[in-house]
């Protein structure tokens, strides 16, 4: 896989990092809005070429794959122009601000024969699916708990009047679209679609969700999900059932330390991720994907990822978060 990225962020470092530790894939170039940062980035990622010229950039057909890392509301965008010029994209979460857009790409991908993947850890960690083999010993379910928070380093210039892209409507910021939605994915992977869905937030000056929790209904158990960008607390996930639990310290979006099963009076841990850099899980499947040509797990996590979607819309929609992508 060749791949030019989109971005200068700090996640774009962890997927640089990710593509050399797999060593099946490769960075040619990389995109930033002015040539200097561009030519910045490269230099220090040791990448061949650097771009600020959209057009130049989507039209190298060197590449097989675009990285998009831009921001939230610009996803869309990136993913349309890249998919129409022949490349295939990986697109970081949240992969769209709307159905409507994620209907779109997928739409396009699909007449085009490209794969299109978003970049959410989640379902490709090796400790998710272990905990998704040992829920069976639980019992009945009862409860779900999970808390992803992590003070912004951004919440400072919020609380100053500035509106960074992570605090804006504009830009399809917010807690839910950020911390929340490791956690809203965790849960729907494991368990499907809830009953019943509802978002409290705690809402800036704004308008936008500076943390917040998810309230997702089942039958016979219910799961709160917590996310807050303007304070912190030590993170966790825990998952009871009648003859025990599941817990870890660890964030929905990384797993990194593993998980303790407790049934009765007997406690086993278990942590089957060597790589603290949980890029490196998702890549090694996409890589998998690509080098067989089987779209058919490309397909399902997007069929996956368009019920995710509707239901991250209904929540945020009913708590009146609303951004430019929901139209009038």
């Amino acid at each position: 896989m060749k791949i030019g990225t989109v971005g200068t962020n700090f996640i774009v470092l962890r997927f640089i990092e990710a593509v050399r530790q797999t060593g099946k894939a490769e960075i040619l170039s990389c995109y930033s809005r002015h040539q200097e940062s561009a030519d910045a980035f490269a230099a220090a990622q040791g990448i061949p070429r650097a771009f600020s010229d959209r057009d130049a950039f989507l039209g190298d057909e060197s590449l097989d794959f675009v990285y998009v890392a831009a921001p939230n509301s610009l996803h869309f965008q990136w993913t349309r122009d890249a998919l129409r010029v022949g490349r295939n994209v990986i697109c970081e979460k949240p992969f769209m601000s709307g159905e409507a857009e994620f209907r779109e790409v997928v739409d396009l991908a699909r007449e085009r024969g490209l794969f299109l993947f978003e970049a959410l850890t989640v379902p490709h960690l090796p400790n998710y699916r272990l905990i998704r083999e040992k829920l069976p010993l639980l019992g009945p379910l009862r409860l779900v708990q999970l808390n992803f928070s992590q003070y912004s380093s951004r919440y400072d210039a919020y609380l100053r009047g500035e509106e960074p892209n992570v605090f804006s409507p504009a830009f399809s910021g917010g807690a839910l679209m950020d911390l929340n939605y490791y956690n809203f994915n965790f849960i729907t992977g494991l368990f499907g679609p809830p009953g019943s869905i509802r978002y409290f937030p705690n809402r800036g000056k704004n308008g936008i969700d500076t943390s917040g929790v998810l309230v997702m209904e089942y039958g016979g158990f219910v799961c709160t999900a917590a996310a807050c960008k303007d304070s912190v607390s030590p993170n966790f996930l825990q998952i009871q059932g009648e003859k025990g639990y599941i817990h870890s310290s660890s964030t929905s979006s990384n797993l990194r330390d593993g998980f303790t099963l407790r049934i009765g009076g007997s406690e086993e841990s278990f942590n089957l991720q060597e790589n603290p850099n949980a890029l490196y899980y998702e890549l090694l499947d996409f890589e998998e994907a690509f080098a067989s040509g089987d779209r058919s797990r490309c397909d399902a996590l997007l069929e996956a990822g368009l019920q995710s979607v509707r239901l991250i819309d209904r929540a945020r929609l009913d708590a009146g978060i609303r951004f430019p992508a929901d139209g009038p």
